[in-house]
C-alpha cells in the first residue's frame, strides 16, 4: 500500500513539519536563541564529544525522513517510507513523553529535574514547575511539532 500525499496541503504540511523538527534537533544544543536554549549550560553537563554524539543520534534517523518525504514529494510514499516515518516519529514522541513529561505530570525524578534545572533553567517556559521541573518553550515546540507530524501521518493513511 502507497500513501498517496502528492501535491497535497497535507504533503506540504508533513513536510513543514519534519523540517523544523530537523533544523531544532541538529541546532537546539549549539547555537544560541536567546531565552529558549541556554548552550553554555548544556555543555556544563556534557562533554563535547557526548554532544556531538546525541546530536548525531537525535539527528540523523529524522534528517532521513525528511529526505526521503522531499524525494516523494509529489508521488506517493512506498510503504517502507511509511514504516520509516511512523517508527521514527513514534521513537521521538515516546523518546520526549519519557525525558520531559512522564516526571513533570507523574512521576518526580529528583536527578533528572537537577540536571534539567542547570540546563534550562535559564530557558523561557510558560508551565508552572512540578516535581523541580518545567518543559521549556523550545522543547514544547518541538513535542508539539512530533505530535502534529504523527497526527499528519495518521490523517495520510486514513486518506489512502
Amino acid at each position: 500500500m502507497h500513501t498517496d500525499l502528492s501535491g497535497s496541503a497535507l504533503e506540504i504540511t508533513l513536510l513543514a513539519l519534519q523540517a523544523l523538527q530537523v533544523v531544532i534537533l541538529w541546532t537546539h544544543d549549539w547555537i544560541p536563541l536567546g531565552r529558549l536554549n541556554d548552550v553554555s549550560a548544556v555543555r556544563s553537563q556534557d562533554t563535547t564529544q557526548r554532544l556531538v554524539v546525541v546530536t548525531l543520534m537525535q539527528s540523523i534517523p529524522w534528517t532521513i525522513g525528511l529526505f526521503l518525504s522531499a524525494s516523494y514529494f509529489g508521488h506517493s510514499y512506498p510503504s517502507w517510507v511509511r514504516y520509516w516515518l511512523w517508527v521514527s516519529y513514534a521513537v521521538l514522541f515516546l523518546g520526549e513523553l519519557r525525558a520531559w513529561w512522564l516526571p513533570y505530570l507523574f512521576r518526580a525524578e529528583p536527578p533528572r529535574a537537577a540536571r534539567y534545572k542547570i540546563m534550562f533553567g535559564n530557558t523561557h517556559t510558560f508551565f508552572p514547575q512540578r516535581n523541580g521541573m518545567a518543559p521549556n518553550t523550545l522543547h514544547v515546540v518541538l513535542h508539539s511539532l512530533t505530535a502534529a507530524t504523527l497526527i499528519a501521518l495518521f490523517m495520510a493513511e486514513v486518506r489512502s
